[in-house]
């Protein structure tokens, strides 16, 4: 999968991708990034990239010549009529990062990990100009309800948010969480298997608590349940603590389900 990540500041992502999952994936082939400095696609000897808006108001606004022609330079065509935008390939979005897009959620992730190829514009200052939002980004996305700098950060988190998805990028990591589960996920048409089945799919719910050794730590002690060795009753307590986790950290992700707690 290829990520191209559009910026006025490449020099951040150095740190973001060459750490943990993200920098083995890059070393296995599993992703490609490019960084795309915006200030090569501006044409003035000061390398301008943002203007006042009209209208007046605060602040500078990301210009859409450069972010246009940058996107435009990495996909080979044009981009931002009817015709060209339908025909941009159905495996390759370009996100725009921004405090005025539609929550980035595990869903989104998931679908963005089918995708071939993700172009990210990070923007800055108060924002874009929105014909950028109109006519070049296939998706607005926002991390959540809070404001930021820029879009680099988001653009780091979502990158990894997907590479996790990608079949190998996790590795042994996968192996043992799969291992773990596997006795659970072949009972799938019982409902201790069918509750686990769903719980780590990741349907609306918080992770469950994890603990590891010592098995008492200061007098805090680890539930018997999951040093028991019965895998049917370790399934049952941690889909009852996601719930219960669920309902006090994040209700907001409970409100439409159904099951009893």
């Amino acid at each position: 999968m290829r990520f191209d990540l559009i910026t006025i500041f490449p020099e951040f992502f150095a740190g973001p991708l060459e750490h943990g999952i993200v920098r083995r994936a890059r070393e296995a082939g599993i992703i490609h990034v490019n960084v795309q400095d915006l200030r090569e696609f501006t044409k003035d000897r000061h390398r301008t990239v943002d203007d006042r808006p009209f209208g007046g108001g605060e602040g500078m606004v990301l210009k859409p010549e450069p972010l246009f022609e940058a996107a435009e330079s990495l996909l080979g065509h044009s981009v931002g009529n009817a015709a060209t935008k339908s025909a941009l390939d159905a495996k390759t979005a370009i996100v725009l990062l921004s405090a005025a897009g539609k929550r980035f959620t595990q869903e989104t992730a998931r679908r963005y990990a089918g995708l071939d190829r993700i172009l990210f514009v990070c923007g800055r200052y108060e924002g874009v100009d929105e014909r950028v939002a109109e006519h070049l980004a296939t998706e607005e996305i926002s991390i959540g309800d809070f404001v930021l700098s820029g879009g680099e950060l988001p653009a780091a988190l979502v990158l990894d948010a997907v590479t996790r998805l990608l079949p190998g990028a996790l590795g042994n990591e996968a192996s043992s969480q799969n291992e773990s589960f596997s006795l659970l996920e072949r009972a799938e048409k019982s409902q201790t298997g069918a509750l686990h089945k769903a719980l780590s799919h990741g349907r609306s719910l918080l992770d469950f608590p994890h603990y590891t050794r010592p098995a008492d730590y200061r007098g805090w002690k680890v539930p018997e349940v999951l040093i028991g060795g019965n895998h049917a009753e370790v399934a049952k307590w941690r889909h009852r603590m996601a719930l219960e986790k669920t309902l006090r950290n994040r209700p907001d992700l409970y409100h439409d389900r159904k099951e009893p707690v």
